[in-house]
């Protein structure tokens, strides 16, 4: 528990990525391929199969796969490690005194580096 003391990585990622809180991509990744399969616009590939298929097009398979993973990656690593990452970023100060092994308070990453990685995932 707590900020991985590993100071060799590069570019801090263990630390970076312990911020954005993996653990929590799960459910929006989850909702968007509901989401898409729910749409009646996605062709995955079990619809060039079966009794009933809805296309024969292996380009309109592969298109709606790339859509649904491009969509994936946004929702999921983008958008949930920016909403986690500025989180824990806002409750530094609750997190010095309620969890002081946490990445910011710790002192494991920098503000700087904090900073620079809500641009970078909010961009």
């Amino acid at each position: 528990r707590g900020a991985t003391t590993d100071t060799a990585a590069p570019f801090n990622w263990k630390i970076r990525l312990q911020l954005t809180k993996p653990g929590t991509w799960v459910p929006l990744i989850w909702g968007v391929a509901c989401g898409a399969a729910a749409s009646g616009n996605y062709h995955a590939i079990w619809n060039l199969f079966g009794d009933a298929p809805t296309t024969d097009s292996w380009s309109e398979v592969t298109e709606d796969t790339f859509k649904a993973m491009g969509a994936m990656f946004l929702s999921g690593p983008l958008l949930t490690g920016f909403t986690q990452t500025i989180n824990d970023w806002y409750d530094r100060e609750l997190d010095a005194i309620n969890e002081p092994y946490r990445p910011i308070p710790s002192g494991a990453i920098s503000e700087g580096e904090v900073i620079s990685q809500i641009w970078v995932l909010l961009l």
